[in-house]
């Protein structure tokens, strides 16, 4: 096996031995399941670009140097064919979907299969470390593996094999990938939506352009960010864009409609038929996270005197692409709602059974204006597969399904784990960077060392000891931890407590137990160092240190370190409401928050709190 790394930069020679340039580029033949090598670009002299056949012209390679079977007068130059891409131009360091793992990933190299000494076929590619370590330096590469192998970890090769790769800068139309390729058509929606979210800007109008109606509409529908929903549908001809909109479901377009700026989605709307128009313009009448927000138009309902035979005729006659049925819903002569009817009844019962004697009339519904988590959460707790939504009349005007449930569901959770600092289930652990899940789980040790070099700076300046900087900045972590463990606090009080329950604390009572929550900590803390402090220099200290440094006690100046920490936590601790009202304000503006940055404001504020009060009190007081 030999990789494009290897091949790249390597000297070419014709069968005279004449030196004629450098390996830029390999050409391959894409309609193969293995494609073969087809072409041999390379920098001549003068820094000419050349193409030449490989069949032809190649006679032996190996990982230092080409040999040509020719001498350089007889070379013809050749032309990329319109099946035929060049894989380091078009696939090196370029995103692909590996549409076997369903995700988006970055080729860092390719693996060849030398299957002769004269041909070569393209295998994969390499989306791993490997791939990444070797394109940089071959011995490089060597050299990691040996250490991971010899710590127990070792790296392993990550190769995507070439019939589940898919080009993403190229026009699909016009490249057959591989007689076995699966293309992003043959996918499910929700993975074309995950692997529309990890791409480039760039690139994801260009492969969501590929798609056709159907399958751009249900793709669409389930994009999370929808942000980046309205970005791609106002790339979109408007003609286009409408359609896309028609075939979605009318809740998921309302939402997206929501998005738009108004000029936007008033011409799209215009473009629409009048009962899809209609259909997302009610919705949009209703206030977000509400149910009527959620709920969908597309129902079955029936007069409750109707026949079973009477159910399964409107059944039949629904479009292809109706909402999915799970019941049938009965009304009285004013359209109130008065029972409904599974599909498993309809199955069991004559064709001539009244709907009303087979209904169930203890019906659990929602008012439009009920919060959407509520009506989530009633579905979950009574086992509904949709809920009925009706009006202050009890006429029925929608309903809410399961998946838009669980949808809402799992915005609240995710929303919950940021602001706990939490990671979202099914998340790409792959797609964090090791330092960025470094810089973030071990952020108080980059802060202690920050504050470390700042106390050394100032107490070893004007001949001054650097030695009490260290011992100062001792007790600093005790501090960064109190304002972690006081975000964590502020949080779980926030998720726990609804502002507008009358059962809640007040934001006074909030206060008070978070002060006397820090007393205890910053205490015990404190007279936990107070006291090895007295044992280690043999008799007990005073509580206030004057002319620590000057004394030339290291107790004393240890003791001051933890003096300015329990200030820190019981500042931090008194700070928390602020916190709370921060979160508040976010939810009811219907804004994220994120659990991690606060930790990481409350860190940085106690930081920076507590080098300035240790200088204050041992430099300058």
């Amino acid at each position: 096996m030999i990789y494009l790394s290897q091949l790249l930069g390597n000297a070419i020679y014709d069968s005279d031995g004449e030196r004629l340039g450098t390996v830029s580029d390999l050409g391959i033949a894409t309609g193969e399941v293995f494609p073969r090598v087809t072409s041999l670009a390379f920098m001549g002299p003068g820094r000419t670009p050349f193409m030449i056949s490989w069949r032809k012209y190649v006679d032996s390679f190996n990982e230092s140097e080409i040999q040509l079977k020719v001498s350089s007068t007889d070379l013809r130059f050749s032309y990329l064919q319109p099946s035929e891409v060049l894989i380091a131009r078009d696939l090196l360091n370029k995103q692909i979907v590996d549409t076997r793992g369903m995700r988006v990933v970055r080729v860092n190299d390719l693996k060849l299969s030398d299957t002769s000494s004269t041909q070569l076929r393209l295998l994969g590619a390499e989306v791993g470390a490997r791939g990444l370590l070797r394109s940089l330096s071959p011995s490089l590469e060597r050299v990691v593996c040996r250490a991971a192998r010899a710590l127990g970890r070792p790296i392993p090769e990550r190769i995507i094999a070439w019939n589940y790769m898919d080009l993403l800068e190229r026009d699909l139309s016009d490249v057959k990938l591989s007689v076995s390729h699966k293309t992003l058509d043959d996918m499910h929606p929700a993975d074309i939506a995950d692997i529309i979210e990890k791409l480039d800007p760039r690139l994801r109008g260009q492969v969501f352009a590929t798609l056709d109606d159907e399958m751009a509409a249900e793709a669409m529908a389930e994009l999370d960010d929808d942000e980046m929903a309205a970005q791609l549908v106002g790339g979109m001809e408007e003609g286009a864009a409408s359609k896309m909109l028609s075939e979605m479901d009318p809740d998921d377009a309302a939402d997206l409609v929501a998005e738009l700026d108004y000029e936007k989605a008033e011409k799209l709307l215009r473009l629409m038929g009048v009962k899809e128009q209609n259909a997302i313009r009610q919705l949009l009448g209703y206030r977000e996270d509400t149910a009527g927000r959620i709920m969908t138009s597309e129902f079955v309902a029936l007069p409750a005197g109707g026949t079973v035979a009477d159910a399964e005729q409107a059944l039949a006659s629904l479009d292809e692409g109706f909402e999915s049925v799970r019941y049938v819903y009965l009304l009285d002569e004013d359209q109130a709602l008065t029972g409904v009817v599974t599909l498993v009844q309809l199955i069991v019962s004559s064709p001539d059974t009244v709907l009303s004697s087979i209904a169930e009339d203890e019906l659990v519904t929602a008012n439009p204006e009920d919060d959407q988590e509520d009506v989530a959460e009633d579905i979950a707790k009574y086992n509904l597969l949709a809920m009925p939504v009706v009006d202050d009349d009890s006429k029925l005007i929608g309903i809410v399904t399961v998946d838009d449930a669980l949808e809402v569901l799992q915005e609240e959770h995710e929303e919950d784990l940021a602001i706990v600092g939490g990671k979202a289930l099914g998340s790409d652990d792959e797609s964090d960077h090791v330092l960025t899940r470094l810089l973030t789980s071990e952020s108080w040790f980059f802060l202690w060392v920050a504050a470390l070099a700042v106390l050394i700076a100032v107490t070893g300046s004007g001949g001054g000891n650097p030695l009490n900087g260290v011992l100062l900045s001792l007790a600093l972590p005790l501090a960064l931890r109190a304002a972690y463990d006081m975000v964590r606090y502020v949080t779980n009080f926030f998720l726990e407590h609804d502002a507008d329950d009358e059962d809640s604390p007040s934001l006074i009572g909030f206060a008070v137990r978070g002060v006397t929550a820090g007393a205890v900590y910053a205490g015990l803390a404190y007279l936990a160092i107070y006291g090895m402090c007295a044992v280690l220099e043999g008799t007990i200290p005073d509580f206030i240190v004057n002319d620590a440094w000057a004394a030339g006690s290291i107790e004393k100046t240890v003791l001051l370190g933890f003096k300015v920490s329990a200030a820190c936590i019981m500042l931090t601790f008194a700070t928390a409401p602020l916190y709370l009202v921060y979160l508040r304000h976010r939810d009811a503006a219907g804004d994220e928050a994120s659990g991690s940055t606060l930790r990481a404001v409350a860190m940085v504020m106690n930081c920076v709190v507590f080098v300035a009060l240790a200088l204050y009190l041992g430099v300058w007081a």
